[in-house]
């Protein structure tokens, strides 16, 4: 990694360096100077592969990997720095005249179009006279105070600039890269397009109402960190800036079809294919780390040693979520919870919103709605279920509520530029907002729920930040005035990206506080920033029942693995407007595939639970649920690896296949791991969907007929409404607990079933992590992570981790062995033992030999021969 940070020498007061997302000082490895001249040193970067060349004037980085040009800093001249300075004209009133956001002036200042000073033209010798002229020229526009500099209008909002404008930007050009991923969240394809035709894309958290599809609009979330891949080598762009930031991405290859890449490349005058990325932010300082990889894990481990991995989730929020606006009281809860059992389906928490508090006052139950919430949530306990309580950053104002009295006299509210506690509007009426940048207000906060302060409170309570953009309903872009002033007296425009993150940081804390730090907390968000997937979960916020809102939530999601938030989805139905029953069912069939699993509904739309849709569909959502339950442990043991080594647990087909270019731009269907690819039907009245299967020597079979398939092949799959279309990769191994159950929790000392999927060598391996699902005892090696491998007719089984040690009374009850051929007899054997013969069928139409009841424990070390 290269960390490239450019700050002001002697400013007239220190510009905002984002605290709290890098895990720590990343400690710097000290450059040897390899070569140099007058203008340009040549350093050795982290060994004898990667160089780092610095040019002086023009100022430009070069990174070389061996002898090839990787990446370039600067080298369109865009760097951009604009200094603190006092206001000349100190008595001016405000300019009433300012046109529009001043920070839209400053992207026009960036755009590539309009900043004909920055590059020569072409055949242009670039008199180096002209140009020294011209930057002084340039140089003393900057110092001349413009309308809008020091503050601005736009619509009923004013904003305040006590330091003038204070943007900064860098340009990085990437020589062979045609394809770049990143930077959530936008409800767009997977991998960006190109920027010139439009706004950059824009990363500035924001309560959206129903958002624009396929559009390079802010929404809930940022994530400053881009990705370009190729078939050579992957690497990362991570922009550490928390202000309103702009990605503008342009391509010497857009627009070009593929055959007029090729004539161009037949006839030689191709040039090699380069995207040019632009980043732009309203303040703070330059601070950007550059992830060389090569692949893309490298990759992924190298964003996760500066902001950490995904936290290990409890074992029951993998399951189905049930949630809507809102279940109206204890009886409502107690009926739809009835429900699930009425129609045996499982799920594991049912959620309640904003109209649960009494008044919205957070941290409070309605007492004529939730007059008994402990009884009401012993009663889910019973059954070995959760609840999900709302609790938002916004405080209602009311004397007689202790949390804001509280807030308000230890001063823990954010300001206005007056000095006083800054107020909003938001679903309580008049609100103020904690200032969750104060160390001293996120102890406060996480305080609150201890079980003796949050009344009605319990273990099997768990806590949904939403509105934490922050929204407010009556501010600029519906968020926090940027002059607001927050602990430290900086501007909110400093902070604005950060809030979220440290919403849900404070409430993860409190959870886990109020257990004695033993119990994992379950928090879901809907703003975040880098480092957010330490704390939780990210939902996609309020998307609509929409096929295309389907369609969307797949690369949406995938995004966000990318830049290792793992733990996302999107509600099931639809947020707004009513789904068909069609469009409902795929949705389930769809989320049943996704990391977090909830299904939401809008106040005003009609109720959705499962079984009011007729005893067919009823039977396909009971179906999809059944089949999550199932590979529930599968699940987990990918979360393990998210947390322990930094892999997505939804990932993008290029991840895993990553020369295969025809994966590079392929976003409607992803792996699970690497052993499951799925396809999920998005398209209204399908009768079949294209499949593509990736990578020379691979073999896939489907999950449900065990029908075979070599790779690499593309096919037209017929399919009805019951269809799922899901692979498991030849060469892998997947652990399911196949007796259904009524919660995830009824499932834990189930027997497990191995499906061994062979490739195309005869062999295959897998993985499996167990522990109690819910405390940090893994912590303490209290765990089992176990093994597979089946190579040359046996089925072994070992520790990956002697270190661990957990007792477990879960037996293998079945192996299943896909793609072999019949043996004649099967037998067990535990290590240092004789030999027992086991019951086994072969069906000779799919090639699935099936080993019934084994009888051994999961945690012991085995081996199954077939002969």
């Amino acid at each position: 990694m290269t960390r490239i940070k450019i700050n002001e020498i002697n400013p007239l007061k220190p510009r905002y360096e984002v605290p709290d997302v890098l895990l720590g000082t990343p400690i710097p490895a000290n450059l040897q100077v390899t070569g140099q001249d007058d203008n340009t040193l040549e350093l050795s970067l982290g060994g004898a592969e990667h160089k780092l060349l610095v040019t002086g004037t023009p100022f430009r980085l070069d990174i070389l990997s061996g002898r090839d040009l990787v990446l370039s800093v600067n080298s369109r001249g865009l760097l951009h720095f604009e200094r603190l300075r006092e206001r000349k004209d100190t008595i001016s009133a405000k300019v009433s005249s300012a046109v529009g956001n001043m920070w839209h002036k400053v992207k026009s200042l960036f755009s590539s179009d309009t900043e004909k000073t920055d590059v020569p033209p072409e055949g242009d010798d670039g008199n180096p006279g002209e140009e020294e002229a011209t930057k002084e020229e340039e140089s003393k526009k900057v110092d001349e105070d413009e309308p809008g500099m020091w503050d601005e209008t736009f619509k009923t909002h004013t904003d305040t600039k006590p330091n003038g404008p204070s943007s900064v930007g860098l340009d990085f050009s990437l020589p062979g890269f045609e394809h770049v991923y990143g930077i959530p969240e936008h409800a767009d394809n997977l991998r960006l397009r190109t920027t010139e035709s439009t706004d950059p894309y824009r990363l500035y958290n924001l309560d959206v109402f129903q958002y624009e599809l396929y559009n390079t609009m802010a929404l809930y979330g940022s994530v400053p960190l881009l990705l370009a891949h190729n078939v050579q080598r992957t690497l990362g762009i991570f922009w550490l800036n928390a202000a309103e930031t702009w990605v503008d991405i342009s391509s010497n290859t857009a627009g070009k079809t593929l055959l007029g890449k090729m004539f161009q490349y037949i006839h030689g005058g191709g040039e090699t294919p380069q995207t040019d990325v632009r980043w732009m932010s309203e303040s703070g300082i330059i601070d950007v780390f550059v992830l060389l990889g090569p692949t893309p894990h490298d990759v992924f481990k190298q964003y996760a040693s500066l902001t950490g991995t995904q936290s290990l989730p409890p074992y029951f929020s993998l399951g189905y979520h049930q949630c809507r606006w809102n279940y109206n009281d204890e009886d409502d809860v107690r009926n739809v919870d009835a429900g699930f059992d009425e129609h045996d389906l499982p799920y594991d928490v049912i959620w309640l919103d904003i109209e649960h508090a009494d008044g919205k006052r957070y941290f409070t139950w309605d007492p004529h709605k939730f007059p008994t919430p402990k009884d009401m949530l012993s009663n889910l306990k019973d059954k070995r279920r959760k609840m999900v309580a709302i609790v938002d950053p916004h405080i209602k104002i009311d004397s007689g509520y202790r949390i804001h009295n509280e807030i308000r006299s230890r001063g823990f509210y954010v300001k206005n530029k007056d000095g006083g506690d800054y107020e909003g509007w938001c679903w309580p009426g008049s609100a103020a907002y904690p200032d969750f940048t104060n160390p001293e207000m996120r102890a406060w906060w996480s305080s609150m729920f201890a079980y003796d302060q949050y009344e009605g409170s319990t273990e099997n309570l768990f806590v949904w930040n939403d509105m934490n953009e922050p929204s407010v309903f009556n501010g600029p872009e519906v968020t926090m005035h940027k002059d607001a002033i927050h602990w430290g007296g900086w501007e909110h425009r400093d902070i604005h990206n950060l809030y979220g993150l440290y919403v849900q940081k404070a409430t993860a804390d409190g959870l886990i506080q109020r257990s004695g730090g033993k119990e994992r907390p379950f928090v879901l968000t809907r703003a975040f920033f880098a480092g957010s997937q330490r704390y939780g979960a990210v939902w996609t916020g309020d998307n609509a029942a929409e096929w295309d809102h389907l369609k969307i939530s797949i690369p949406m999601c995938l995004s966000l693995s990318l830049v290792g938030i793992s733990f996302c989805g999107a509600d099931v139905g639809g947020f707004f407007k009513n789904p068909e029953t069609e469009l409902l069912v795929r949705w389930y069939q769809a989320g049943a595939y996704q990391p977090f699993f909830r299904a939401h509904a809008h106040l005003d739309t009609p109720r959705r639970e499962p079984w009011l849709h007729g005893d067919d569909n009823l039977k396909l959502i009971r179906e999809v649920l059944q089949q999550r339950y199932a590979l529930l442990p599968f699940w987990y043991t990918e979360f393990y690896r998210a947390w322990r080594d930094a892999e997505p647990v939804m990932r993008p087909l290029w991840v895993e296949f990553p020369t295969d270019v025809s994966t590079f731009a392929m976003d409607d269907q992803y792996m699970i791991g690497s052993a499951l690819l799925v396809h999920p039907v998005t398209e209204a009245n399908s009768r079949g969907v294209q499949i593509y299967l990736p990578g020379v020597g691979e073999v896939f079979y489907d999950v449900h007929s065990y029908q075979k398939y070599e790779a690499p092949q593309s096919f037209y799959l017929p399919v009805t409404s019951s269809s799922i279309p899901v692979y498991q990769r030849g060469g892998t191994i997947i652990p399911r607990k196949n007796r259904p159950r009524r919660s995830s929790d009824c499932m834990h000392d189930d027997p497990f079933t191995l499906h061994v999927a062979l490739n195309l060598q005869g062999e295959a391996r897998g993985e499996l992590f167990i522990d109690d699902g819910h405390s940090f005892n893994y912590e303490q090696n209290e765990f089992l992570y176990r093994e597979f491998n089946y190579s040359r007719g046996e089925l072994k089984s070992s520790s990956l981790d002697p270190r661990g040690n957990f007792e477990t009374s879960s037996w293998l009850e079945r192996v299943i062995i896909i793609g072999a051929s019949q043996p004649t007899s099967v037998t067990l054997s535990l290590l240092g033992g004789s030999e027992t013969p086991l019951e086994f069928e072969y069906d000779a139409h799919t090639s699935v030999i099936t080993v019934r009841k084994p009888g051994v424990n999961i945690a012991a070390d085995f081996t199954i021969s077939l002969r």
